[in-house]
């Protein structure tokens, strides 16, 4: 089956057309991704801004001439958390259904976790079964703890990249104080999963979603985005400790120096590497494995499974 599925998300909508067959095939036909900001402000005014509807409306319509060459199957788009939180939601949907035709199915943050795995599994090592998936976004993290042969729990974290910077990390580059107040809020959240998951010992951390894969692309300082070397890359903590040294002693136009580091996650990239590098504290993690399959090619695997 040949499928189109866009994620609209807090920090970044992605487009992937694929062709889909389940359990282990996925073949991608085109794709895109644009960092929108659909989210920020959302956090402290609980309204999506009518600059960024405009930008990511303005995308989805260049997107609906894109796919329209292509013979598909079927069309999943989906919103996660700037959307479910915003109290303009309704005006959103309405404006995107009126100008593409596409009816958003705005996820929850299980629904979203379980779409997040779907994606994560697909592009696995056949020999890892069971993990902690991780999945840092713009507006949440989701926590996956799957174990073959069981249903996966679930846990959605009020924590995001764009929340974040925009709670905490307010100065460029943060303060220490800022670090600090950011771990503490971080801390706050990871005492649920410690509630919920209990002793994590023993099975590997998988991360996805563009913090994770960017911080992948920039310990192996790639000059542009590469798939096949972000994915399943393993990055380790040291690795990251050392990457957020560098992005603290800089201002966000320098870090756009930074090979692997794409324009518009200059500021992002820096709450993104907290969070990533406090969970892995937290839970005894020396090492992340990068999944750069995620919530995107979940939703099409998700798709092509009902039309089964």
């Amino acid at each position: 089956m040949l499928l189109a599925g866009i994620d609209i998300g807090t920090l970044t909508c992605r487009l992937l057309v694929a062709e889909v067959n389940p359990p282990g095939e996925l073949t991608v036909v085109d794709g895109d991704r644009q960092i929108l900001r659909l989210g920020e402000g959302v956090d402290q005014y609980k309204r999506l801004s009518q600059a960024a509807i405009g930008r990511v409306v303005s995308t989805l319509k260049d997107w609906e001439k894109k796919i329209a060459k292509y013979p598909l199957n079927g069309v999943a788009v989906v919103a996660t958390s700037a959307v479910r939180e915003s109290e303009n939601q309704q005006d959103f949907l309405a404006l995107v259904a009126q100008e593409t035709g596409w009816k958003v199915e705005v996820l929850t943050g299980e629904e979203e976790a379980r779409r997040t795995l779907l994606g994560i599994r697909f592009g696995l090592p056949p020999a890892i079964e069971s993990f902690l998936g991780l999945d840092i976004g713009g507006g949440s993290t989701e926590c996956i703890l799957a174990h073959s042969g069981k249903a996966p729990v679930v846990i959605s974290l009020d924590l995001g990249v764009v929340r974040l910077l925009e709670r905490v990390l307010r100065l460029d580059p943060p303060t220490v104080q800022e670090i600090h107040k950011a771990e503490a809020c971080i801390d706050e959240e990871l005492a649920k999963v410690s509630e919920a998951f209990g002793p994590l010992s023993g099975i590997p951390l998988v991360g996805t979603a563009g913090s994770v894969t960017t911080l992948a692309a920039m310990a192996q300082g790639l000059p542009r985005y590469e798939s096949a070397r972000v994915h399943n890359y393993e990055l380790t903590l040291s690795n990251i400790k050392g990457l957020e040294q560098d992005l603290l002693t800089t201002i966000g136009p320098q870090r756009l120096a930074m090979p692997g580091l794409e324009p518009g996650r200059e500021y992002v990239i820096v709450a993104g590497t907290v969070i990533l590098r406090r969970i892995m504290e937290t839970f005894g993690f020396d090492a992340c494995l990068v999944s750069d399959f995620g919530l995107r090619e979940g939703v099409l695997v998700d798709l092509a499974t009902k039309k089964l």
